[in-house]
């Protein structure tokens, strides 16, 4: 099964668009958890199981464990949703983006180490950025396009001459990527949900193009918008991430229920548009 394939089968089976957002930080966390060997692992492990028949997606960032050298959480992490639930897609959020030489060895961590079913990545640097991830074909890359943080524009609405005119660099982005890199139908686009308009254009120039949509809850996306982007087009391959609205739900010991409920409500709203 390709990147693709699993991803529609997820999304249908559990009726589901949503991706919880993996991001644990120490300062946040449940006290239930304090002095626990593995903090970040028993967090995450809570989540996932109160959560797992209603996201099609989990999406660890990769900062939040590096920063406090819990990376074997992060391998556990992955361990276990690979193991206990194989179906769900799983997202590498590193924004990794490097010449090749260096991008096989990030490629070797995603796919390799902890066995991403995908990866997150920021092509800056050009095509020699994804080429290394390229060879693991039934994986899928996710490059940053137009992002949801407010200054994104600083660079990605800069207008530059393309093959349709003049056009903003991330649209210009999305045109390549769509038109002549996606040759083993495996990468997708960071689009934020912050930028309804933005959304709208790219995921009409190309419906069949994966979508992961940062923003929705603590950054402000509105979910309604968020999904009418791709209401009435014929593959609606969007995965729309939240973190900290539905993780940090609650502090109590009733942290993991409370998860539950907040991503409850998404999946509600969300099953009416599959």
């Amino acid at each position: 099964m390709n990147f693709y394939e699993k991803l529609d089968h997820i999304t249908q089976k559990n009726k589901s668009f949503l991706c919880v957002g993996l991001d644990p930080d120490l300062k946040s966390l449940p006290d239930a958890l304090s002095g626990k060997k593995n903090p970040f692992f028993e967090f995450n492990r809570e989540i996932i199981d109160a959560t797992a028949d209603l996201v099609c997606s989990y999406k660890p960032q990769n900062a939040y464990y590096v920063a406090e050298g819990f990376e074997r959480d992060l391998e556990m992490t992955f361990e276990y949703l690979n193991d206990t639930y194989p179906d769900v897609v799983t997202i590498l959020d590193s924004k990794r983006g490097d010449i090749d030489s260096t991008a096989k060895q990030y490629a070797r961590e995603s796919f390799d180490r902890y066995r991403a079913d995908s990866v997150t990545l920021n092509v800056y640097m050009g095509k020699d950025v994804i080429t290394p991830f390229l060879e693991y074909e039934n994986k899928g890359l996710f490059l940053l396009c137009k992002t949801s943080n407010p200054h994104g524009g600083d660079f990605q609405d800069l207008p530059i001459m393309g093959t349709q005119g003049e056009e903003p660099l991330y649209k210009h982005l999305a045109r390549k990527v769509s038109k002549e890199w996606n040759q083993k139908s495996n990468l997708g686009l960071v689009v934020g949900g912050t930028y309804i308009d933005a959304l709208k254009q790219i995921r009409q120039m190309d419906p069949d193009l994966p979508l992961l949509i940062p923003g929705l809850g603590a950054q402000g996306g509105d979910i309604n918008q968020i999904l009418e982007t791709a209401k009435h087009l014929k593959n609606k391959r969007i995965i729309v991430n939240a973190s900290r609205s539905i993780i940090y739900a609650s502090k109590g010991a009733d942290f993991a229920a409370k998860a539950r409920q907040k991503a409850l409500d998404y999946h509600n709203v969300m099953k009416s548009f599959i």
